[in-house]
């Protein structure tokens, strides 16, 4: 039956004028046009199939990220929400800072006494420019707030030179916090992330965030938005390094950036996601705006992932 109705089939074709290697030709483009098409169709319907049984440990590649290593985790139960190459070994820059932020509260000093910004504190390693020229005072209180708000490099140079014994004693203290810490990943060489020979890896970055959490100080001058500091004798703005923490759709608890460029881009928060206190940490992005992408990617994944969640009850 089917043999019959193609031999009528053909024989109208041909009478029509078609010839038989035009069927095949046409059939052939079909075919090729509807291969193009498919992936298109596949990631449409991956991207539904992924928002209606929402995120899992399995939907890693779905989050397309640009960091080359990843942890997220749960800061309450210690849940690894997602990871990619947790255990990767690299330069951390200015995330250092939330360790020297640390030592300096844990020696308990003075946060108003009067540090002045030293020729010891000129970045001779990467030649980064600075707002804080040689002979600049400002307390105590004021440096740490720019070396976290800002990521003043002299500023934090100019607390570990004023620390009881001087630079050396600081970065042995902050070595010793590491360990304290369980920090097995973790070496610092210097206090403002400078230097390459500061590394870590997500799952140490994960515990120092928890760890850095729980300095109100740390809190509160991380996620300053901005803020006016008088530097010889006029005042001057300095504004966050990382553009989140003024983002109306984001609650963040502490924010550090980093960025050398054996480092990569890099990013570390306490964010609160579904009213659930959790640490992002991001290493080595490539792009300029690329951690800001990925942090946004992450918060709309977790955020889809309760969405889809069924009630219990």
């Amino acid at each position: 039956m089917k043999k019959s109705l193609l031999m009528l089939l053909a024989v109208a074709l041909v009478g029509a004028g078609v010839t038989p290697t035009d069927v095949e030709a046409a059939t052939k483009k079909k075919v090729v046009a509807a291969k193009k098409k498919a992936p298109r169709i596949a990631k449409q319907f991956n991207a539904r199939k992924l928002a209606q049984r929402g995120a899992s440990l399995d939907d890693a590649q779905h989050l397309a990220l640009q960091s080359s290593a990843v942890l997220v985790l749960d800061q309450t139960t210690g849940a690894i929400l997602f990871e990619k190459n947790p255990n990767a070994v690299l330069p951390i820059a200015s995330i250092t800072k939330l360790m020297t932020a640390m030592v300096v509260l844990d020696a308990k000093p003075d946060l108003k006494e009067a540090l002045v910004i030293g020729q010891d504190d000129v970045d001779m390693v990467k030649g980064t420019r600075s707002r804080l020229k040689v002979g600049t005072q400002l307390e105590r209180e004021e440096m740490l707030r720019l070396a976290l708000m800002s990521s003043e490099n002299r500023a934090a140079s100019a607390l570990s030179r004023h620390y009881p014994g001087g630079r050396e004693a600081f970065v042995a203290a902050m070595n010793q916090k590491a360990r304290t810490l369980g920090l097995a990943d973790t070496r610092f060489q210097d206090a403002t992330g400078l230097t390459a020979a500061n590394v870590s890896s997500p799952r140490d970055l994960a515990r120092m965030v928890d760890a850095a959490h729980q300095y109100p100080l740390i809190r509160e001058f991380s996620t300053t938005s901005e803020g006016a500091f008088s530097i010889a004798g006029r005042t001057q703005q300095f504004r966050n390094t990382n553009t989140l923490v003024k983002s109306p759709t984001w609650e963040i608890g502490l924010s550090k950036t980093g960025y050398i460029n054996e480092a990569g881009k890099c990013l570390v928060m306490q964010a609160w996601l579904n009213n659930k206190p959790t640490i992002i940490v991001l290493l080595d992005s490539w792009g300029k705006m690329t951690r800001i992408g990925d942090a946004n990617r992450i918060k709309r994944w977790v955020e889809s992932a309760s969405l889809a969640r069924p009630s219990a009850g």
